[in-house]
C-alpha cells in the first residue's frame, strides 16, 4: 500500500493505551496503524521519535466574533491559534458576532466568511433566543451542530444582540430541539442572583476582582443547573452544560445522569488552572463568567475529572481588543470585558498539569479533548480518536520540552492571555489536520485556509423541510 504520509516513531495514544506505532495516511484518512511501516511506502515521512501522538483536540466552544467583529478575533487568527495548540477542529459560538447566528440567513453569512479562511476544520452553533423558535429546525438542517442559550444576560449592545432566554422560550425550545434529536447547551447562571448581587456590589463600591467573584457565587450556577436539568428531564431534550466552574454543579449533573437525564458537561482549562486569587493578581485578562473559583473548588474539579464525572474540556475562547480589558478611574473590574483568551493553550495546560503533574492517563485526556466531543456533537464517524478510517487529525506533542509562554508565541489577533509568563512543561510540536501538516513549532502555520466544514450526523430531522 502506498501512503501520502507516514507518522513514524511516536508514542501513539489509543483509547486503550499508549503504544509505539506508525500511522499511515492516505487521502486525508488514517489508512493503517502498525508496529512499523516501511518509509519507502510513503511520499512523506513525519518523524515523531521521542514524542507523543494524540488525536487532535476538538474545541467545541470558541468565539471568533464573525461577522463584523473580526477585528476582535476572526477565523484566520483564531484557527491559527487553535492549530498551534494542537486543535484540528472547532465549533464556533453564535454570539459576539453581528448578527448572531440565530437564523438560517445569519448562519449562511457566517459559513461564507469561514470558507477558505480557517486553518483547521470548523462548524457552527445555532442559538436559542426569544423569537426564533421557528428557526431551530431550519438551523439544524443548515448544519448547526447544536444550540446555545443563556440563562443570564450575555451582555452586548444593539437591537439584534444575542439575548437570554425566558423560561417559556427555554421550555418550548427544548421541546422542539428534542423533537428532531438536537442538542441544547446552556450558560447556567441565575440572572436574578447575579444582577442583584452586582447592583449591590456597585452601590457598596465593591467593584474589584473579589467583588466580581462574590457577585457570581456558586449558588448562581447550581440554581440555573437545577432548572436546566428539570426541563431536560421533562422534555427529553439532550442537554450540554458549558463552562461548568464548580464541583457542586458537577455533582448535581452526575446525579442527574444516574437518574437517566441525557446530559453532558464541559469545564475549561482556566477553572482547572486558576483561582480567584489569580484573577485578583492577573487582573481583567483572567476575568470570565462564571468567575474563577476557590482553590478548594479547583481541587474538587480535578478529583471529579479523574473519577470520570467531567465529560470534556473546551476553551471558551472569548477574546476582545485590549482596550476593553482596561480598568482605571472610569472603569472598574465589573466594566472590563468578561472573557478569557485561552484557545491556543488548552492542550498544553492539560498536559502540563493533568498528565505530567497529576498523572492523568493520556487515554483519559484524549477522550476529554477529542473522543467525548466527537461523540456528543455527531462527529464520531470522522473524528475523535486515532483509528483506521477516521480523519488523520493528530497533535504531536513533546512531553519533555519546557518553555515560558510569551506574547510572541500567541497567534491571537490580540496577544492577551492569563497564562503569559507561565512555564509549561509540554509543547505542541506539530498539528496534522486530515493528513496536512498545518503547524510546526519551528515554522508556525504551514498550511492556512484549508479547513473544511464539519458535518454532524446525530440528528433525526423531519424530511422535506426547506432550509
Amino acid at each position: 500500500m502506498r501512503y501520502d504520509m507516514i507518522v513514524t516513531g511516536g508514542d501513539v495514544v489509543l483509547p486503550d493505551g499508549v503504544r509505539k506505532l506508525d500511522i499511515g495516511i492516505r487521502g486525508g484518512k488514517i489508512a493503517a496503524i502498525e508496529a512499523r511501516i516501511a518509509p519507502e511506502e510513503s511520499a512523506e515521512v513525519f518523524h515523531a521519535d521521542g514524542k507523543t501522538v494524540l488525536p487532535g483536540m476538538i474545541d467545541v466552544h470558541v468565539h471568533f466574533n464573525e461577522p463584523n467583529l473580526g477585528h476582535w478575533e476572526g477565523f484566520e487568527s483564531g484557527s491559527a491559534a487553535l492549530a498551534a495548540g494542537g486543535c484540528t477542529a472547532y465549533l464556533d459560538m453564535p454570539l459576539n458576532g453581528n448578527p448572531p447566528t440565530v437564523s438560517v440567513e445569519a448562519f449562511r453569512q457566517k459559513a461564507e466568511l469561514a470558507a477558505g479562511r480557517s486553518t483547521i476544520d470548523y462548524g457552527f452553533w445555532g442559538g436559542l433566543v426569544p423569537g426564533n423558535l421557528e428557526q431551530l429546525e431550519r438551523l439544524a438542517r443548515a448544519g448547526a451542530a447544536a444550540f446555545k442559550a443563556f440563562l443570564s444576560d450575555p451582555g452586548g449592545e444593539g437591537e439584534g444582540r444575542f439575548r437570554q432566554v425566558d423560561d417559556w422560550t427555554l421550555y418550548q425550545g427544548m421541546k422542539r430541539i428534542a423533537a428532531f434529536g438536537g442538542l441544547l447547551a446552556l450558560h447556567a447562571e441565575s440572572d436574578a442572583l447575579t444582577a442583584g448581587l452586582a447592583a449591590e456590589a456597585r452601590i457598596a463600591g465593591c467593584t474589584d476582582a473579589r467583588g466580581f467573584a462574590a457577585s457570581r457565587p456558586v449558588v448562581a450556577e447550581t440554581e440555573a443547573v437545577a432548572k436546566a436539568l428539570l426541563y431536560a428531564r421533562d422534555t427529553g431534550c439532550r442537554l450540554h452544560l458549558v463552562h461548568i466552574s464548580s464541583a457542586d454543579a458537577v455533582e448535581m449533573i452526575a446525579e442527574a445522569k444516574l437518574k437517566g437525564v441525557d446530559v453532558t458537561l464541559e469545564t475549561c482549562p482556566h477553572y482547572l488552572m486558576l483561582t480567584e486569587d489569580d484573577m485578583e493578581r492577573i487582573g481583567p485578562a483572567a476575568k470570565c463568567a462564571p468567575p474563577l473559583r476557590s482553590a478548594d473548588q479547583r481541587e474538587r474539579l480535578w478529583r471529579l475529572l479523574a473519577e470520570g464525572h467531567l465529560d470534556m474540556v473546551a476553551s471558551d475562547h472569548s477574546p476582545s481588543p485590549p482596550e476593553l480589558k482596561r480598568t482605571g478611574p472610569d472603569r472598574t473590574f465589573f466594566d472590563a470585558w468578561g472573557g478569557i483568551s485561552g484557545a491556543q493553550s488548552s492542550l498544553e495546560l492539560l498536559l502540563h498539569e493533568g498528565v505530567l503533574t497529576r498523572k492523568l492517563p493520556l487515554s483519559r485526556l484524549a477522550d476529554l479533548i477529542a473522543g467525548a466531543p466527537a461523540r456528543r456533537f455527531g462527529l464520531q464517524g470522522a473524528k475523535g480518536s486515532i483509528a483506521v478510517g477516521l480523519d488523520a487529525d493528530l497533535a504531536v506533542v513533546d512531553l519533555n520540552r519546557s518553555y515560558v509562554l510569551e506574547k510572541e508565541h500567541l497567534f491571537y489577533r490580540h496577544p492577551v492571555s492569563p497564562y503569559i509568563g507561565m512555564t509549561l512543561n509540554a509543547r505542541v510540536a506539530a498539528t496534522i489536520c486530515r493528513g496536512r501538516t498545518v503547524y510546526t513549532s519551528e515554522a508556525g502555520i504551514t498550511a492556512p485556509g484549508g479547513g473544511e466544514p464539519l458535518m454532524p450526523v446525530s440528528l433525526s430531522l423531519t424530511p422535506g423541510l426547506a432550509t
